[in-house]
């Protein structure tokens, strides 16, 4: 995986090769950032230029026995550590990463290392509700492996991808190396939300924050994979958010049977608010429960960007907002529930249930409570 393979993120490509020029190599670092920003990606790019022998001009070769080796993610000096299940599983069973270290190579080189979490888990078919974990005999296996001599590069490699399923025990078990590694040892951690992280494993590690791709890059790839018209590319530029992800979803069609039962499910909370049919949003929170938690959290994200737009238009700022169709008419008659006294709490209540769906809250309760806070915020402005 070369810096060139990587879509976007020029800027990032650029710091990241000159801090490697320049001798300054932080034994632990956390890349941050959505799957779809390429996080993971730049992660294994930024491992294959430190190991290549022959970079030149801010990136690897990818000719060299180490490029060829880490971009198959099969080098003998990187170790890998990501979330793992499985259905079935007795009491006591320890499941770690090595088991499934094939699969998850498949699925790397299939997508060019940009996948989300979902991804994976539906990779190794935990179904609707059971999610992938890093256990504390993972976090043995890592000071065992870190013990151990260099084979062929400069340095042993340790790259966790999305540290924050580890539990507190796997996480406790790091500390210790992570703040007083082997000499030419090198800890890559890489998490989608790092303020579900320990504060003692933030506070030794040297973040690196990836940002969205730029709009102007996502319309550019819109157009390479096949969107003929300049203003839909556009559109889906402005609608993707930065996310490749997201893009490639929107460039297949993928997502627009889900965004109308979304949009549809976000009318329906909006109208039992303004309303104040405090029985029916129950009702309301009961059916958005039955969503898998994956879809739970597409459609906080989309509530959370149909409220911005909405305030938008509230703001007078049309020419800046991006809807159209069912969502720019139910919009602008929505508009004037939604202003600066209200916008804020909403995206935080939007938040907060977000992030309780991601860390196995009951469903049921987190979305009946988010109706009824939503409720008591929407009123004309």
């Amino acid at each position: 995986m070369r810096f060139a393979d990587i879509t976007g993120q020029d800027n990032l490509k650029r710091h990241l090769a000159q801090t490697v020029d320049a001798g300054r190599v932080s034994h632990a670092q956390l890349f941050t950032g959505a799957s779809g920003f390429g996080t993971l990606a730049l992660a294994v790019a930024y491992v294959q230029y430190l190991c290549c022998r022959h970079r030149h001009n801010g990136d690897s070769c990818g000719e060299c026995p180490d490029c060829r080796q880490i971009e198959a993610l099969a080098h003998p000096d990187l170790h890998l550590v990501f979330p793992v299940n499985k259905q079935g599983k007795k009491s006591g069973e320890v499941i770690r990463s090595d088991e499934f270290l094939p699969q998850f190579r498949t699925l790397f080189a299939e997508r060019r290392g940009c996948f989300s979490p979902q991804e994976w888990y539906d990779r190794l078919d935990l179904g609707k509700t059971l999610k992938g974990m890093i256990a504390a005999r993972e976090a043995d296996e890592i000071i065992r492996k870190l013990s151990f001599k260099s084979f062929e590069a400069d340095y042993k490699t340790m790259l966790v991808w999305l540290p924050e399923t580890m539990n507190e025990e796997a996480a406790n078990k790091i500390l210790k190396i992570l703040e007083e590694p082997w000499e030419r040892t090198l800890f890559i951690l890489v998490s989608e939300h790092p303020d579900r992280l320990l504060p003692t494993i933030l506070s030794r590690t040297q973040e690196v924050c990836v940002p969205r791709i730029a709009p102007e890059v996502l319309e550019r790839e819109a157009l390479a994979r096949g969107v003929a018209d300049p203003l839909q590319a556009r559109n889906m530029a402005r609608l993707a958010d930065g996310d490749l992800l997201e893009l490639g979803h929107l460039v297949a069609g993928e997502s627009d049977a889900q965004r109308k039962e979304h949009f549809d499910l976000f009318c329906s909370l909006m109208r039992l608010s303004y309303n104040d049919k405090h029985l029916e949003l129950v009702t309301w929170a009961e059916e958005a429960a039955q969503l898998s938690r994956e879809q739970q959290r597409g459609f906080l994200r989309d509530a959370a960007r149909l409220l911005r737009e909405s305030y938008m238009l509230h703001a007078g700022i049309r020419e800046i907002s991006y809807l159209w169709g069912e969502e720019l008419a139910f919009c602008t008659k929505f508009a004037p529930f939604v202003g600066s006294q209200n916008i804020e709490p909403l995206i935080a209540e939007i938040e907060s249930a977000s992030a309780q769906i991601a860390q196995n809250g009951n469903p049921t309760i987190v979305f009946t409570h988010f109706a009824l806070s939503v409720s008591k915020m929407i009123k004309h402005l």
